[in-house]
């Protein structure tokens, strides 16, 4: 190839410099590693002999289901978090229905959420008959607006659910005492922000999922705690909900054979429970090394007006789960589409925000409800971020959005 490239260019005359600079852009992008939103495969490389090991473990033991390494990461999870109990289950989407199930939230029961996010976080509240009452976002850090969620507390609201979106801590001093003033239930859907530290006013500290009256999480593989396969857990300080929550997730068990209650089937199983605990105690430099990573795209992009990079609340710590640019004045899709052709992953999270879906136009909520949540989804492009980003791929793909948006 090298050989090619100069014969090109020799005869090239005074294209000479372009042939050049296309010669070696082809070069760097052979010779790069190729980029991916998340590489789940060199992060597996690192710690390959554990994680076989404890496969292995699991298949020799044959205690596929409620093994012994169930049990353990629960109790190493709790720890970590800083709650009394664990309890795990199937995926991250159960584990906010089960939520709702253990506080006894009944059908017409309205749950205020946000507007920008996966849809998981409405979708359970319909299927339970519970009723979603979206709000707008706050315009900097993406998270539940909290002034609007008081604006839309009524007689039948019975429980709030805050969104940890792209890696950070909604406001849950604010969320809490809310709360407490109007006797509501919190769940914290802390999926996009396990292992985020929220600072209160008092300077106490607490992590994300410790703070509400429960907390959810998924394990999906390309979450900041993934397993190789599906996976969720529910966080309490509360026995009397643990308890609940662990007889839903049995099928409605208290005792074996004794339903006093309509539960579900959601059981975490051995062999990821064991991928888990290996991968557990590793989290918190996976977040240091998403933050070097943000920390590279914020210096690369600083001072760029047609680029917002994101806002870092002084009340929580960010764990990168996303790293999400606001684009101003940039045709998103283009870029996207520029991006792709230079072997550049990027995501919209999210297109639309949850009402203008057709599965919730019986919501009958208007974009004008939503001001900021509707003009952000139309702008927010989220970049390649996971553990194993090197500089030289950072470098590229900076330089090709910078290129992109110096054409303008």
């Amino acid at each position: 190839m090298p050989n090619h490239c100069g014969f090109i260019c020799a005869i090239s005359g005074n294209a000479g410099f372009k042939y050049t600079y296309i010669c070696r852009l082809i070069l760097r992008m052979i010779a790069m590693k190729e980029i991916q939103m998340v590489d789940l495969r060199s992060q597996y490389e690192k710690i390959k002999p554990e994680i076989d090991e404890a496969i292995a473990e699991v298949l020799q033991s044959s205690a596929f289901i409620n093994g012994p390494a169930v049990k353990k990461f629960e109790n190493e999870l709790a720890a970590y978090v800083g709650c009394k109990q664990v309890v795990a289950c199937a995926n991250g989407t159960d584990a906010l229905q089960i939520a709702c199930m253990a506080l006894g939230l009944k059908p017409g029961d309205e749950v205020i959420t946000t507007n920008f996010t996966f849809v998981s976080t409405a979708e359970v509240l319909c299927l339970l008959g519970l009723k979603p009452v979206l709000t707008d976002i706050d315009a900097l850090t993406f998270n539940i607006d909290v002034q609007d969620i008081e604006k839309k507390i009524t007689p039948k609201t019975k429980a709030i659910i805050p969104v940890h979106l792209y890696g950070q801590c909604a406001d849950m001093e604010s969320i809490m005492q809310l709360a407490k003033q109007h006797n509501l239930f919190v769940i914290e859907d802390t999926a996009q922000a396990i292992g985020a530290d929220f600072k209160f006013s008092n300077g106490s500290v607490k992590k994300a999922g410790a703070i509400g009256h429960i907390g959810t999480t998924s394990f999906f593989p390309s979450k900041n705690l993934g397993c190789y396969g599906d996976g969720g857990a529910i966080f309490t300080n509360d026995d009397a909900i643990a308890y609940e929550l662990r007889s839903i997730v049995n099928h409605g068990q208290k005792v074996r054979y004794e339903y006093e209650m309509i539960g579900v089937n959601s059981r975490l199983d051995t062999i990821q429970a064991a991928i888990l605990g290996e991968k557990l105690p590793h989290l918190d430099d996976y977040a240091t090394a998403r933050n070097k990573a943000a920390d590279y795209y914020d210096k690369a992009f600083a001072g760029i007006k047609q680029i917002k990079t994101p806002f870092r609340a002084a009340n929580s710590t960010h764990v990168f789960h996303q790293y999400t640019l606001t684009l101003n004045g940039v045709d998103r899709d283009k870029l996207k589409e520029t991006l792709a052709a230079q072997g550049i992953p990027a995501m919209i999270y999210y297109p639309k925000p949850l009402h203008a879906h057709p599965a919730y136009k019986d919501l009958n909520r208007k974009d004008s409800e939503f001001p900021v949540a509707v003009d952000l989804s139309k702008r927010v492009l989220s970049l390649p971020m996971h553990t194993e980003l090197d500089e030289e791929q950072l470098e590229h793909i900076t330089k090709s959005i910078l290129d992109f948006v110096n054409k303008l």
